[in-house]
């Protein structure tokens, strides 16, 4: 059997380029017993690989480099030696980046029975979804009548943090880069929606859209953002970290904002988190998020690119703004 794999071939130096990544084709090793062949169906990008592909230390190991690289993905078993893996199961793993892989299934899970299309347990259903979810209950703790501003809030994570918001009786503010997106957002529910690109004054923005002023600010970019949110924020205000895009290619460390001192002033509560953290909650949040998707209460958006070769492209294209909803590269 062989497959295609996409190899880390370089470290990116600001933004990454088709350069730093290399298609190969392998040989896969003969099954043995307690082991199954995987076929991808789909695999995921997301911005955190951006981090991984910086050699230093975090919370999880860089790529290495002239290996393949690995993320969320969905595949289909084909072929097997395991008891537990009949052929024709659906399996979530992190095996991404490749066509096909042989695995004992250490690391794998067998996806329940849905309608749904099975990708979407890579973006509403999976990690994304889970991050908005914690990053609302769990961290920020929002309440039915507070107000909600959301960055980055046509991507993967935002999108679903917007709706839980509204489901949760929020009002919900939301900054996106473009006309389209905004419209997409609005027709979600979500009444004020501020293109950040097309603003002169992102904080003055921000308080014509929230006069009443931000109780929680679930944070996707950082930068010019973080720096209206403090401007915003309302006393006892909460600030889930769950990304900051903007710095992600930044060769050197960006200033840090300039009125930080509103922490203090305001008596602010900032936490990061990592949703790997918050893993055990992933049943709960499955539960509610399914019968939100099967009443319609929440959509979910993907952009689709096709075909192994296209994941570098699908990747760069995170940060250029190319995504609405869950960015996906389908692979069979």
């Amino acid at each position: 059997m062989q497959a295609q794999h996409i190899l880390l071939q370089s470290r990116p130096e600001g933004m990454p380029t088709a350069d730093n990544f290399a298609l190969t084709q392998v040989t896969l090793p003969e099954l043995q017993q307690g082991q199954f062949l995987v076929k991808n169906l789909w695999m995921s990008v997301d911005p955190y690989m951006r981090g991984r592909m910086i050699d230093r230390e975090s919370y999880i190991a860089p790529f290495a480099l002239g290996e393949v690289l690995e993320g969320g993905a969905i595949g289909e078993v084909i072929a097997s030696k395991h008891a537990d893996f009949p052929v024709g199961s659906k399996v979530s793993s992190m095996n991404g980046w490749r066509t096909h892989y042989v695995t004992d299934g250490s690391d794998h899970t067998i996806l329940p029975t849905t309608p749904l299309c099975e990708s979407h347990f890579l973006g509403v259903l999976g990690m994304p979804g889970m991050t908005a979810w914690t990053g609302l209950n769990r961290i920020a703790e929002l309440k039915a009548g507070e107000t909600l501003f959301v960055s980055a809030a046509s991507g993967a994570v935002g999108s679903v943090a917007c709706q839980l918001g509204l489901l949760m009786g929020a009002k919900v503010i939301a900054s996106v880069g473009s006309d389209e997106k905004a419209a997409s957002l609005k027709a979600m529910g979500v009444e004020q929606v501020i293109n950040y690109k097309t603003t002169t004054d992102l904080s003055a923005a921000l308080r014509t859209a929230a006069p009443q002023g931000i109780d929680v600010y679930f944070e996707n970019v950082g930068g010019d953002h973080l720096v209206a949110a403090l401007d915003n924020m309302n006393e006892f205000g909460r600030i889930a970290v769950c990304g900051m895009i903007a710095d992600y290619n930044d060769t050197t460390p960006s200033p840090g904002p300039s009125n930080i001192s509103n922490i203090i002033v305001k008596k602010l509560k900032i936490q990061g988190f990592i949703v790997m953290d918050h893993w055990e909650h992933y049943p709960e949040f499955t539960q509610q998020m399914s019968q939100w998707l099967a009443n319609g209460q929440v959509k979910a958006e993907q952009t689709i690119y096709e075909g192994i070769e296209q994941a570098p492209a699908a990747f760069i294209g995170l940060f250029e703004g190319k995504n609405r909803g869950k960015m996906v590269v389908k692979l069979a």
